[in-house]
């Protein structure tokens, strides 16, 4: 008699079972999770109609992935400070310090390897101290705080490379190997950001630090009143930032094997597209590493398929920009809908 129970609740229970499961499922696909993957799915096949001898190669997609490594772990290093609700505008602009520092070291001095990065991180560091007291202590707006900080970062890179190219000594030796050294035509920079995406999705999915940022940046006051301290979450969020833009500068530098005045300002609006966008992807309107990471792809797979087109220069920036515009309409809605 007991079996026949059983046998009933199980015939009753599993008709209720199956539409949560098909609507969590249905939910995960829909293009408000993952509308980066649909979009990015009708990018390729717009290129591979009108570049098809050149697009849909596996060259191609380890160039997309390859080229788009730096502007990935830049992208990273924005996660925890927006998560925090804060606003780092001189991730760029560190960096471009960071590859200044290296680069000039290395072709000025014979210091180790390993100490000239250690002290790239250590000014990154710096950088990130110095913003988050003027955000967190001293109450500056976090826009106008880091636009100021980017100012006089650019300003001291000029300063470090004279205006000039810095190039030549050990950035094409064994430094310059590291950034080609791959795995199956994936090269060390991509294993570099995947890495830090590991760290920054178990920092944020699976630590209690990660639930207290987020908790900073969709209310202060009630994550305060719960006891969070909101003030030293948006410090530490800062300095992380800078000092994976430093880790950004590095490893640019070690793949171009030069640092240049204006190398990093012009990844400032790729990260913040890739960030925004990956807001709204898979973690339904909160900052994530692998959203990141799939916008970067998304972003990278349209500007390498405009080259192939020989699209004209400007197109890439409107492509960005009308990322960046469609990201922050997404981040709205996904708002809207959480009210």
């Amino acid at each position: 008699m007991s079996i026949v129970a059983k046998e009933k609740r199980t015939d009753l229970d599993t008709p209720q079972l199956r539409p949560r499961t098909f609507a969590g499922i249905r939910n995960w696909l829909g293009f408000g999770n993952i509308s980066a993957v649909y979009v990015l799915i009708a990018i390729v096949v717009v290129f591979s109609v009108l570049a098809p001898d050149t697009f849909l190669t596996m060259d191609t997609a380890l160039q997309i992935v390859n080229q788009n490594a730096v502007a990935a772990i830049l992208a990273l290093s924005l996660v925890v400070p927006l998560s925090a609700h804060v606003f780092d505008l001189s991730v760029g602009a560190m960096l471009g310090l960071s590859a200044a520092i290296v680069a000039t070291l290395m072709t000025t001095t014979s210091l180790p390897v390993v100490l000239i990065v250690a002290i790239a991180l250590c000014v990154g560091a710096m950088v990130g101290f110095a913003n988050a007291f003027f955000v967190v202590t001293l109450k500056v707006e976090s826009l106008i705080a880091t636009l100021a900080s980017a100012a006089l970062i650019e300003a001291l890179v000029v300063m470090i490379t004279d205006e000039q190219v810095v190039t030549g000594g050990r950035l094409f030796g064994s430094f310059g190997e590291l950034a080609t050294a791959s795995v199956f035509g994936v090269t060390a920079p991509v294993l570099i950001a995947i890495t830090l995406a590991l760290l920054i999705w178990w920092l944020m999915e699976h630590t209690a630090t990660g639930r207290r940022i987020y908790a900073t940046g969709f209310n202060e006051p009630a994550a305060r009143l719960a006891g969070v301290r909101t003030r030293r979450l948006r410090f530490f969020a800062l300095m992380i930032s800078a000092v994976i833009a430093g880790i950004a500068g590095i490893t640019l530098v070690a793949q171009v094997s030069s640092a240049s005045p204006d190398l990093g300002p012009p990844y400032l609006l790729t990260a913040f597209a890739a960030a925004f966008l990956g807001s709204s992807q898979l973690r339904g309107g909160r900052f994530n590493a692998f959203g990141t990471l799939l916008a970067v792809v998304l972003l990278g797979t349209g500007q390498v398929g405009l080259g192939l087109v020989s699209a004209p220069v400007w197109a890439s920036s409107v492509f960005t920009g009308s990322v960046l515009l469609a990201a922050l309409a997404l981040r709205s809605a996904h708002a809207d809908r959480g009210h």
